[in-house]
């Protein structure tokens, strides 16, 4: 019976990652909400996801609060630059859906959805490296660009991942208050699988080890091992 009220039983672990993931996905929203600051509220949570719910850093919410003020303004003002692409990508996107109805309007709006996996990869690299990485914001660009093309295989499947959640979340208000932190960890299955190529070995346990980000100004292929 000790065991069980025991705070680092098995039980009592994951009900606390169970509150965290709730609680990030509420904070990540509120966050959201002035639009601006979708930016760094997403590097904060990716940031906290892998550091808590990863690595088991204590103090998630402080992990994730420090991580959107460090994050802010270059967070904010990568925001400001990606919102009227984004909304002239969904203005298409839109008068192309129109046309669906007719065998052209149906190649070209496949062949416009295939396109948009381009910018979608940039924006869903855009952000974890943001959080993960101390890069100057046209090097933060340049390596999302790279990256989304070199892991072509990933992007596409976080891309995807990352545009049902938001579609869900939509229609569904309720399941806000998980999917957010639930496809930040699902996205870092994928990330922190290819972030360590691009560093030195030195980095590569610093990036593992502490709640520090590494200095990272080289562009990602500059540091490709192999």
């Amino acid at each position: 019976m000790r065991q069980v009220f025991d705070p680092d039983a098995l039980l009592w672990r994951w009900l606390a990652k169970g509150v965290d993931v709730v609680g990030l996905s509420i904070a990540f929203l509120l966050l959201c909400l002035p639009v601006v600051t979708i930016g760094p509220a997403c590097a904060a949570l990716y940031f906290t996801v892998v550091k808590c719910l990863r690595q088991n850093e204590k103090g998630t919410f402080g992990v994730f609060f420090r991580a959107f003020r460090d994050n802010f303004k270059q967070g904010a003002l990568a925001t400001l630059i990606c919102l009227p692409v984004a909304a002239a990508l969904a203005f298409g996107f839109v008068v192309m859906q129109a046309h669906w109805d007719t065998p052209a309007g149906a190649v070209t709006f496949v062949a416009y959805d295939v396109a948009l996996l381009v910018p979608g990869g940039v924006l869903v690299w855009l952000f974890p490296l943001m959080g993960r990485f101390r890069l100057s914001l046209k090097a933060l660009f340049q390596n999302a660009a790279l990256l989304s093309l070199r892991h072509l295989p990933s992007t596409v499947v976080v891309v995807l991942l990352t545009v049902e959640v938001a579609l869900s979340c939509l229609r569904t208000w309720a399941l806000g208050l998980l999917l957010p932190s639930l496809c930040a960890l699902l996205t870092s299955l994928f990330f922190e699988r290819i972030f360590p190529k691009y560093l030195s070995e030195a980095e590569q346990k610093k990036l593992k080890d502490t709640s520090e980000t590494p200095v990272e100004e080289d562009q990602a292929g500059t540091r490709d091992k192999g």
